[in-house]
């Protein structure tokens, strides 16, 4: 259990991490986004499955977190604007 919340918080680091590089990278095209998002999605993907060995728990905890970030950012999005 501890394990997965390490991993989850981890996870939530390099999400953030993604958002503020494409935050510097405003002015990209949509496919290099693209192409970022699952550079950042296969980092995650990874260190999760190193450190699970198990590709379903792995797939869970990293949709997980990606929706927990995505609703936080979304809806900092939301107050703030």
């Amino acid at each position: 259990m501890m394990r997965t919340y390490v991993i989850m918080v981890v996870q939530l680091m390099i999400w953030s991490a993604f958002t503020l590089i494409e935050w510097l990278s405003k002015h990209d095209q949509l496919l290099y986004k693209v192409i970022m998002f699952f550079v950042f999605f296969y980092l995650a993907f990874a260190l999760c499955n190193r450190v699970t060995q198990s590709t379903a728990k792995t797939l869970f905890i990293t949709s997980l977190s990606l929706m927990i970030y995505s609703s936080i950012h979304y809806t900092l999005a939301l107050i703030t604007h």
